[in-house]
């Protein structure tokens, strides 16, 4: 019953008095109506439920692409950009060799 609720109020194509109705029909009878709302709805109430449920991976998958770009460098990045460095002579091969080391510990 509860996720029939959470489906209809989440279905925007549903006037507010048709949810009224069917919150007033699942209040007085609520055997009945389930039935009938899963028959009448049933096919959408599943697509809804997936079409929610591939939003929500894709909000999840974003956020790992984002905290991912934004993560520590791997070694190897570190001693690209630390070559880069090195080779622009903002830094000296001492100073090259510190960085590598460091990255690679």
């Amino acid at each position: 019953m509860f996720h029939i609720l959470t489906d209809l109020f989440r279905d925007h194509s549903v006037s507010g008095v048709e949810k009224t109705l069917w919150v007033l029909f699942l209040v007085f009878l609520p055997f009945l109506a389930v039935f009938i709302y899963l028959i009448v709805r049933g096919k959408g109430m599943g697509e809804r439920a997936a079409a929610q449920q591939q939003r929500a991976q894709q909000q999840f998958e974003g956020y790992v692409r984002d905290v991912a770009a934004t993560g520590e460098a791997t070694p190897t990045e570190q001693i690209a950009k630390a070559k880069e460095l090195l080779d622009a002579g903002a830094i000296d091969q001492s100073e090259f060799e510190r960085l590598k080391a460091r990255a690679l510990a």
